[in-house]
């Protein structure tokens, strides 16, 4: 398949999302890939095809044209037949077996995507607690983000929740080395994060974006075909750039069983840390980027419930490119919105107990289980004030309105919070939460904080 430069679409990814419904399987069948996916449902219809392995039903006229569309823009697809194939696993000899005295935790390398023709390896940590005979563990693939690498820390936090894990390195790095200066490996892949920017011209497959994410997916084949694993039971969690991919591989695996991005989101070229990679770029190679690796071209193809996990001020996602992006998956979505949450690996993107109540709620479901997180069941605004209702998970014990007077750049405002009256069922587990809009608030939400302390968002609003 021909890589030719993409044109631009005829209007840009900003415009679009009020062009964003639901997409009819009929006409598009998901849109699938970034090659002018929310444009281009005829595009999107060959490279859904190429995605999932096999024929898809669409109309002749689609049909008669999709060899064209691929010729001309050079479809970004994934071979997910290919992918579900379980890796072949090498050892990773001069690596300890059990780090920080954890013998659970195992390294290895298994058999990543071909790069630039050659074949490549990928760095993991892979560890499982005991499990309950004749039982099987849920498990969770880790992605690190930016200046990160595959962390046994992140693998352990884990474990001792009672899951497997398997935390990879997706810049062809094993974990030798200080923190965003990580040892190469021979056998590795392209470097990550930022650098893709600059790959935007060689051939999508050996595009960071797509091997990371190709990376991502046989990292799931092979913690599926552990005996430990239930391969029903399997979740996605990402951080930061590792976030970004979480988004993008919650629209091309569909087995996963629920996607957690934190921080990471699409529409990178409307407002994020990177809008001065984009004006490098210029708008004709930026909106070839954004057609194939924007989060935005994938999202609306994902249906597994997603936990979103984000801080208002956050330098490289703000709320406004992270709303418009959790409003496109078609499946249940949960937010997780605090005030000033710091950015960054370890505690403050690893830890957050929202992920764990979330996962358990879905991957541990039983009699007796942890409720998880409580659901928004509506929400509005009405004569200067605003209000959600939720059902579900822990009581409440109480609200909060968060706010901003402030203007311009969403990592710059000052963020506030106020006290929100509630309106609750005696068990906590239903009600209304609202409070008077302050009259110079230039955006606001609700949070809702269970007995545990736990934190689940409305969405915001502005004026």
């Amino acid at each position: 398949m021909k890589t030719d430069p993409l044109s631009p679409p005829p209007f840009p990814l900003a415009a679009q999302a009020d062009h964003l419904g639901p997409c009819s399987r009929q006409r598009c069948h998901w849109n699938a890939a970034g090659s002018l996916a929310l444009w281009c449902c005829r595009a999107v219809t060959l490279s859904c095809w190429l995605l999932m392995g096999g024929a898809v039903p669409m109309p002749a006229s689609a049909a008669d044209d999709v060899p064209q569309a691929a010729e001309r823009f050079g479809v970004a697809a994934f071979d997910l037949e290919r992918l579900s194939r379980v890796p072949e696993v090498f050892p990773a000899d001069g690596f300890q077996v059990g780090p920080e005295g954890d013998e659970r935790i195992r390294p290895l390398f298994f058999a990543g995507p071909e790069y630039r023709g050659r074949p490549t390896r990928v760095f993991a940590w892979y560890g499982a607690p005991a499990a309950a005979p004749g039982t099987k563990l849920p498990a969770m693939v880790l992605v690190h983000g930016g200046g990160g690498t595959a962390f046994e820390r992140w693998v352990k936090v884990w474990n001792d929740r009672g899951y497997a894990a398997i935390a990879l390195d997706l810049c062809g790095c094993v974990p030798r080395g200080t923190y965003g200066n990580w040892e190469r490996h021979a056998d590795g892949g392209p470097p990550g994060w930022d650098a893709a920017f600059a790959q935007v011209e060689e051939p999508l497959k050996d595009q960071w974006p797509h091997q990371a994410v190709s990376a991502i997916v046989l990292a799931h084949s092979l913690l599926r075909s552990f005996p430990e694993v239930d391969a029903e039971r399997v979740g996605l969690t990402g951080i930061s750039w590792g976030g970004y991919l979480t988004c993008l591989t919650a629209g091309v695996d569909p087995r996963f069983r629920l996607a957690v991005p934190v921080y990471g989101c699409g529409y990178l070229a409307d407002d994020s840390a990177w809008l001065g990679r984009f004006a490098e770029m210029g708008p004709e190679k930026g909106a070839r980027w954004t057609a194939w690796w924007d989060p935005a071209s994938w999202l609306p193809r994902a249906e597994m419930p997603m936990l979103w996990v984000n801080g208002t001020n956050d330098f490289a996602y703000p709320p406004g490119s992270w709303q418009r992006s959790y409003r496109l998956p078609k499946g249940p979505r949960t937010l997780c919105l605090r005030v000033r949450m710091p950015h960054g690996h370890g505690p403050a993107g690893e830890n957050p107990e929202e992920i764990r109540a979330f996962t358990d709620a879905i991957l541990m479901a039983q009699p007796g289980a942890d409720p998880g997180l409580a659901t928004i069941t509506g929400q509005g605004n009405k004569d200067a004030a605003t209000w959600v209702t939720w059902r579900g998970g822990r009581p409440i014990r109480s609200a909060e309105l968060c706010f901003t007077a402030a203007t311009g750049r969403w990592q710059d405002r000052l963020w506030e919070t106020a006290p929100a009256a509630l309106d609750q069922a005696a068990d906590g587990t239903e009600g209304r939460a609202s409070a008077v809009i302050p009259a110079g608030a230039t955006a606001w939400y609700l949070n809702l904080v269970d007995e545990a302390g736990l934190v689940v968002s409305g969405e915001h609003a502005v004026r």
